[in-house]
């Protein structure tokens, strides 16, 4: 027990030893270092602009911008909403940059954070060069929450593109019936049908999306893939595997916060968060018998981020009540959320 919170280190770690070199700022990017010397590319006919994904909760834009990017910059769970904020991927497709914008899912919402995700992702389109409405196919037909942002970009007087996700779970014959009733809308341009799980499709779009950039410089250097602090995306990490271990039995109460990030001479790296909940209950579920569950959680986790930073993690977990964390003004900022959207 360390002030309050329960703590679990995924590996013995001893920092005593080690030479500590700076730690990790906490704006660094995922991607060039600042002030590389290398020269860098410049394409001879360049391109570069944003292409917004919205969509009803699980649509699966997370999972088609990862695709997109060829990394995870995005987590990905079966839950609905697990996207709080705009996160953008880039990726270079011959001499366009296309730079995405994965919106939380865009539904009618309830509680002050559903309302900031929301904001969140309507910014996100308005923003945009263009706009990619995800559908997952497997609902069969057109739900209300698309509906609602169908309605919308009607309303902003927006064209869209329709990207019908998750082909490979429903016939052909019920594809077209769907594509034929979105088509009747009169805001869609093109029609995509593809599966950004398996890939299935993916490189078409991603064509026809690099062809259609505005003309104008790269706004990113050739190998960055996403403006998200390291920090923030090591928290996201954790926060998908806790809610890929947890399913049902902790819905939306909880949170992940990075701390501490120590880089060390032997090219490890020393990583502290916390996971936030809002019942000394909710504790115990993320806890498990005799810490059993949080081991599991960090193993999980030091997995991914290790092949994500290509180093040695240490990383250590903590556990945290915080009651009422869903209405802290500076969790939202963390997030670049607007706490008083409505």
């Amino acid at each position: 027990m360390t002030d309050g919170r329960d703590k679990f280190e995924d590996d013995d770690f001893d920092d005593k030893d080690e030479g500590v070199s700076e730690s990790v700022d906490e704006g660094a990017d995922t991607g060039a270092e600042e002030g590389a010397e290398e020269a860098a590319y410049v394409p001879e006919n360049p391109r570069c602009g944003f292409v917004a994904l919205v969509g009803a909760p699980n649509a699966g834009k997370s999972t088609l911008l990862n695709a997109m990017v060829g990394s995870k910059v995005s987590i990905v769970s079966s839950k609905v909403q697990t996207t709080r904020t705009r996160v953008l991927g880039i990726t270079i497709a011959g001499d366009s940059q296309i730079i995405f914008v994965d919106t939380p899912g865009i539904f009618k919402p309830k509680r002050r954070l559903d309302r900031a995700m929301v904001a969140a992702a309507w910014q996100g389109a308005e923003d945009a060069d263009l706009v990619g409405l995800l559908f997952d196919v497997s609902r069969r037909s057109i739900d209300q929450d698309t509906q609602g942002i169908i309605a919308r970009l009607k309303e902003q007087g927006r064209k869209a593109i329709l990207i019908l996700n998750k082909i490979d779970l429903v016939p052909r014959e019920k594809l077209l019936g769907l594509a034929d009733s979105f088509n009747q809308e009169g805001i869609f341009t093109d029609i995509f049908m593809l599966s950004a799980s398996t890939g299935d499709g993916v490189e078409h779009l991603r064509g026809f999306l690099a062809a259609r950039m505005p003309e104008g410089p790269w706004h990113y250097p050739e190998d960055q893939i996403s403006d998200m602090p390291m920090r923030l995306l090591a928290a996201e990490i954790t926060r998908e595997k806790l809610f890929q271990q947890l399913h049902q039995e902790l819905p939306y109460a909880a949170t992940v916060e990075t701390e501490q990030w120590e880089e060390f001479e032997n090219g490890s790296v020393k990583i502290s968060q916390v996971v936030y909940v809002q019942r000394d209950s909710q504790k115990a579920i993320v806890l498990g018998k005799q810490g059993s569950r949080i081991k599991a959680l960090g193993q999980a986790a030091r997995t991914e981020l290790e092949e994500m930073l290509e180093q040695r993690v240490h990383l250590m977990l903590f556990v945290k009540v915080r009651e009422d964390w869903e209405n802290d003004p500076e969790r939202y900022e963390a997030w670049n959320l607007d706490f008083g959207a409505s």
